[in-house]
């Protein structure tokens, strides 16, 4: 559905749920989860719908993943780095991490 307008960056590997995906360095988590075709980063607390990113740009909160075991990060403003680990979330957040 989505496709990148340029090869810019460097390919670099994240894993996201246990799976291993490819991204460009400069790319933000939230946008290698798209370009992954990952159509989703959490679950809401009510009532378990999915949530995907948004606004792309840190207002709205829709793209909270954990990341390299930190919950609740925004993943449209965290930057993608080689190695990272990326969880998505499931209902509310857990206090303390």
């Amino acid at each position: 559905m989505f496709k990148r307008l340029a090869d810019a960056g460097v390919a670099v590997a994240i894993t996201v749920d246990g799976k291993h995906v490819g991204a460009r360095s400069g790319d933000t988590v939230a946008a290698a989860l798209i370009a992954a075709g990952i159509d989703h980063c959490r679950t809401t607390p009510v009532t378990g719908a999915p949530r995907a990113p948004y606004c792309l740009m840190g207002v709205c909160f829709e793209c909270l993943v954990t990341i390299d075991g930190v919950g609740s990060r925004q993943g449209c403003l965290a930057p993608v780095r080689d190695g990272m680990t990326v969880e998505t979330q499931s209902g509310k957040r857990e206090a303390g991490r």
